[in-house]
């Protein structure tokens, strides 16, 4: 089941807000990022972050926008 949501996230002094959808694969998760036009899969790594898995373009994406959409799903989880 897929559950869309926005994900809000600071990034250099401004709030963005992205479109987002948790999806449920076998017994974990992934949660799909609109960024720019881009969809952006990051998943549970092990100890208890989010990694990015793929892009769905070439794109640039910042790194550190990238780890702040990370941390802003890790604080959501706990």
């Amino acid at each position: 089941m897929n559950e869309p949501f926005i994900l809000p996230v600071v990034y250099q002094g401004t709030e963005h807000e992205f479109k987002a959808r948790f999806e449920r694969w076998g017994y974990t998760h992934r949660i799909a990022v609109l960024i720019d036009e881009t969809t952006v899969t990051f998943e549970p790594d092990e100890e208890g972050g989010y990694r990015v898995i793929n892009s769905s373009t070439d794109k640039k994406i910042p790194v550190n926008l990238l780890q702040e959409v990370s941390q802003r799903l890790q604080s959501l989880i706990g």
